[in-house]
């Protein structure tokens, strides 16, 4: 059997950070893990900024709310659960992701938590493990499920390479050239054939 790993943000959904600091005008917010590899060095920015401006947790949520998953994802993972067993690998936090989750038919999603007080302030943030991705991919592999994985980010790239096939998508240029053995693709077609060719299974679109 074989799982599919796929990343969330970038992948089935929006950036949440860059969709929060486009509506509230912090430029600093817009970076990610696409363009900063060390994710406590990027969450502690993060916190820090949100501290400075004010913000908390129902605002980012308030965000969210107006969001919705990337033009056909609904589509593409009903495709790929039909096909392999589906876990959704990611650095966001459950507090971001779950509303997602309903609108994506609820599928399993392993990922972070956030630490809140009584005024919704961000104090800090809990991983689930250290390198949670390629943990994941790990522990698949010790129960002899073949993997396959997708993303986008830096923060993807020791999950690509710990499946037995890594494939990148919508992943941009820096990222793309700095690991140029991962396929990279950018279109949910496109994406279903990397799935099937990197499949040892006989499957069809």
């Amino acid at each position: 059997m074989e799982i599919a790993c796929l990343d969330l943000e970038g992948v089935l959904i929006p950036e949440i950070w860059i969709n929060f600091a486009e509506k509230t005008g912090i430029e600093a917010l817009k970076a990610t893990t696409r363009d900063v590899p060390d994710y406590d060095v990027l969450m502690k920015q993060r916190l820090a900024i949100l501290d400075q401006h004010g913000y908390g947790l129902p605002d980012i949520q308030a965000v969210i709310s107006e969001l919705s998953p990337m033009e056909g994802a609904s589509e593409f993972l009903n495709w790929l659960r039909e096909r392999f067993q589906v876990v959704i690998l990611s650095d966001t936090f459950y507090e971001f992701g779950m509303p997602f989750m309903k609108q994506l038919g609820y599928p399993t999603l392993l990922c972070h938590k956030l630490n809140v007080d009584s005024n919704g302030r961000v104090v800090d943030y809990q991983l689930r493990q250290a390198n949670p991705k390629r943990q994941a991919v790990i522990g698949f592999h010790s129960m002899y499920y073949r993997t396959i994985a997708a993303g986008d980010s830096y923060n993807d790239i020791t999950m690509l390479a710990e499946a037995n096939a890594g494939i990148l998508f919508k992943a941009p240029d820096n990222v793309i050239a700095e690991f140029p053995q991962f396929p990279a693709v950018h279109e949910y077609e496109e994406l279903k054939k990397e799935f099937l060719k990197a499949s040892n299974r006989e499957l069809s679109l």
